[in-house]
């Protein structure tokens, strides 16, 4: 199998468009094991054509963001005969969250078969428990501390699953941004050249 751990070597946050990491595994409930996954999902358009985002890349208030995070829990042994990774092998090491895990690092995991598992993200207006619970962390913003973004008027949430082969992501339309106060009323009397009102 492909599989090889430390095949990714960079940062997170280099990891090119449509490209996945199987980042880690950590020890959970049960005898099972969480693997976290992290992929850059394409650009839809948002940043490209944006100068303000492109002259100011290097703010991360302006940041498009990293690679989205994805989590499955497994059984070890399953693990090992889909992916030929042994979860259980260590060595252990403390994440960035002060967790317990076996760093994996491999570059697009995939199937015996050459079916990758890919991030795949579902936005949604119906919150989990647990994103109602934390809505200033769980509801969809801009940047990281900046306004939230509705959908017809509601809160945005993005779930995310591990899927075999290429991803259906699902993303909700954003509502306008509000309009600014003053300017002419189209109706109102004036004359276009001047901008002078007439009576």
């Amino acid at each position: 199998m492909g599989n090889n751990i430390g095949s990714f070597t960079g940062q997170l946050d280099s990891v090119a468009v449509g490209q996945t990491v199987l980042v880690s595994a950590r020890a959970v409930a049960g005898g099972k094991y969480q693997l976290e996954f992290a992929e850059k999902l394409v650009d839809r358009g948002e940043t490209s054509t944006n100068a303000l985002g492109m002259f100011n890349a290097a703010d991360e208030r302006f940041s498009t963001g990293g690679p989205r995070r994805g989590w499955m829990s497994v059984e070890p042994v399953n693990c090992q005969e889909l992916l030929g990774i042994d979860v259980t092998a260590g060595p252990i090491t403390t994440n960035e969250a002060g967790q317990q895990v076996t760093m994996l690092n491999v570059l697009n995991p995939a199937l015996d078969n050459g079916t990758r598992l890919r991030v795949q993200v579902t936005e949604t207006l119906q919150p989990s428990e647990w994103q109602m619970a934390n809505l200033d962390r769980a509801a969809k913003r801009k940047g990281k501390e900046g306004e939230f973004i509705t959908h017809q008027g509601k809160y945005i949430f993005a779930n995310t699953d591990i899927v075999l082969g290429e991803p259906k992501h699902t993303f909700l339309t954003p509502d306008a941004p509000a309009q600014t106060t003053g300017g002419i009323i189209a109706n109102q009397n004036v004359n276009v050249a001047t901008g002078e009102l007439l009576s």
